[in-house]
């Protein structure tokens, strides 16, 4: 047998051991082992998943570049292309000067601060919902899985590593990623149609508000948008190289890429095609032995996903109670029109770009067209212009799933974040059209267009931020944090059904149902002065006709707990933010938070570390 023949039959073997490795490794996640194990596997096992898989996709990079790194280090300085990376750096600064830093999306982001908290801390994956200081340590008295996949918060746990644990990493981590971003959609411009395109594609994108204001939060938005356009690039060149190394980090990327939003999971249709097609190509199959540890890598995945058979409120239908099921073909001419809305809406009410949407729409039904006319003759395309074919079954998969959705409204405030891979797919369909229209004239003139829409639109919707002001609980967020901001020392408990949102600030906290249960125990810390103070979080609602104040539901602590409101504010029209300090508890008539009687304290030093020592083995006991 040649050599040759040799190397073609060990290659079937990896990939028949490759698909049998993924079923065993997809049986064991979704099947074999038990509910309420799999919860707690992921949760110890899933940050050293993450962990080995990112560093397997730093060095699979490093193996598919280094030959380009060295000829970048032989010609120095004077190949780089210094003005495109002038027009990212003022895109990039466009898009975070106009936008203030802060927790955009709460039920999100907030989560991921406290599951990267808990893999930086404890590497483990909960999100913590109780903590409290223990003689000058903060430590994590309990918390809960979170649904939401583990990329993000995992490479906002390296920030903290790298530079001590700040809320505001999450803030760093996406200032990076939008100009990483923003190359990576110059680069995809430059190969599919010159470098005046991909200049094009950064403007576009430095014009869209939406953008900007998930640049400066703490979600994982962004981060997917690199994931994906980095898949579809490296896709690319794994077209054009065809080799293991490139294989070996376009799959490590793909894997990333779905552990960032679930979602994401339909991009592998068009990784697995590409794949295929390459496969087909060659007449034979390559696939090294790193892409082996994938499938045992992704089990912590499947594990995870099992949260959404355990809680039936992990698929959140509570908030909208006519829906019963999160997917149906019925929501989708609800959710287009809500989409035209947001494509289409007043620069105050949506954070769009007319400019992007036109242009997109456009380009979008011209690429279609296209499309289908490539796939006839798809080994004559350039890699790029192949790898863009596939990902448009992604595309358009992730905006059907979008438009299935029960709470798939773009124009909502929590959901227009999830309209951004189409408004990335909208800027890879212009760069694809363009080539059809070879006159330089073209895209100068598109150029012009797109920087008098961001000067006409994008800047000032970005510094006015109108779009904002009606998400409450975002007002809220940034509310809270002021108040955390404004307190000389952290040595108090908040009682807030959002104690995420300070355990994540090392500030103690705890929720009211476990308050309410825990009346005795607050009290003992009373009268013992163990906090400074203890304050309540609290949101009235406001009858438009009588003025009448009626606390929201899961807000009310009861009759026993006397509180003194010490900061409110009307942040939203009928809404009263409040924070008040608990300044007694009683039982009935009778007040049991007031300190008991003097007692003598023991001269012997024995006897006052006993005393010590049980009153410390007490109050951990009683700790909220």
């Amino acid at each position: 047998m040649s050599g040759s023949s040799l190397a073609t039959v060990l290659a079937d073997r990896r990939v028949w051991l490759f698909a049998a490795l993924s079923a065993l490794c997809a049986a064991t996640g979704f099947l074999l082992v038990p509910d309420r194990m799999a919860l707690l596997l992921a949760t110890q096992t899933g940050y050293w998943c993450v962990l080995a898989a990112f560093a397997l996709f730093v060095w699979t990079l490093w193996r598919a570049y280094r030959e380009n790194l060295a000829r970048m280090r032989a010609c120095g300085l004077a190949g780089f292309d210094w003005a495109s990376l002038a027009v990212v750096g003022v895109g990039g600064m466009v898009l975070i000067v106009h936008e203030s830093f802060g927790f955009k999306i709460v039920m999100d982001e907030v989560m991921l601060a406290g599951t990267s908290m808990s893999m930086h801390f404890d590497r483990n994956v909960i999100t913590p919902m109780r903590g409290g200081d223990i003689q000058g340590a903060f430590v994590v008295l309990g918390g809960n899985l979170d649904k939401r996949q583990l990329f993000f918060p995992f490479l906002v746990s390296l920030l903290h590593d790298l530079t001590g644990y700040r809320v505001e990493n999450a803030f760093v981590l996406n200032g990076i990623l939008v100009f990483i971003f923003l190359a990576l959609v110059n680069a995809a411009g430059r190969k599919l149609a010159g470098r005046q395109a991909g200049w094009l594609g950064v403007a576009l994108f430095a014009g869209l508000p939406l953008l900007a204001q998930n640049a400066t939060g703490g979600g994982f938005e962004l981060l997917n948008l690199v994931m994906i356009l980095a898949t579809l690039l490296l896709g690319a060149r794994y077209i054009e190289r065809r080799d293991g190394a490139s294989i070996a980090a376009f799959c490590y990327s793909a894997m990333l890429m779905t552990q960032v939003r679930y979602e994401s999971g339909v991009f592998l249709l068009p990784v697995a095609g590409i794949i295929l097609w390459v496969w087909w190509r060659e007449g034979r199959a390559t696939l090294p032995w790193p892409v082996m540890a994938i499938p045992p890598l992704m089990i912590h995945c499947a594990l995870h996903t099992r949260i959404f058979t355990i809680r039936s409120t992990a698929w959140q239908l509570q908030s909208k109670p006519e829906f019963t099921q999160p997917f149906s073909v019925t929501n989708v001419p609800k959710n287009v029109v809500h989409a035209l809305g947001f494509f289409f809406g007043k620069p105050t009410d949506q954070p769009n770009s007319y400019v992007l949407s036109a242009l997109g729409c456009i380009a979008l039904a011209f690429f279609i067209l296209l499309a289908s006319k490539k796939l006839r003759a798809l080994s004559r395309e350039t890699p790029i212009s192949a790898a863009n074919v596939f990902f448009a079954a992604g595309f358009a998969a992730q905006l059907g799933l979008m438009m299935c959705y029960f709470w798939g409204q773009f124009d909502d405030a929590i959901i227009r974040r999830l309209s951004l891979p189409t408004h990335l797919w909208m800027v890879l369909a212009i760069f694809a059209v363009l080539p059809q229209f070879p006159k330089p004239a073209v895209i100068r003139t598109l150029f012009g267009i797109v920087i008098l829409g961001i000067l006409a639109q994008g800047v000032p919707s970005m510094a006015a931020h109108a779009y904002n002001q009606e998400y409450l609980a975002g007002l809220e967020t940034a509310w809270r944090r002021q108040f955390i901001a404004d307190q000389p020392r952290k040595d108090y408990l908040v009682i807030d059904n959002d104690s995420v949102l300070w355990v994540a600030h090392r500030v103690s906290a705890t929720t009211v149902d476990e308050a309410k249960t825990r009346r005795e125990d607050l009290a003992f810390f009373m009268r013992t002065h163990t906090y400074s103070n203890i304050f309540v979080f609290q949101r009235y609602l406001i009858d438009a006709d009588t003025g009448k104040m009626t606390l929201r539901e899961g807000d009310d602590l009861g009759p026993d707990y006397v509180l003194e409101p010490v900061r409110q504010e009307r942040l939203l029209t009928l809404t009263q933010t409040r924070m008040s300090r608990l300044v007694e508890i009683r039982d009935g008539q009778k007040v049991i938070s007031n300190p008991g009687p003097d007692h003598v304290v023991p001269k012997d030093k024995a006897e006052i570390e006993k005393a010590r020592a049980a009153y410390l083995e007490n109050f951990l006991k009683r700790l909220p």
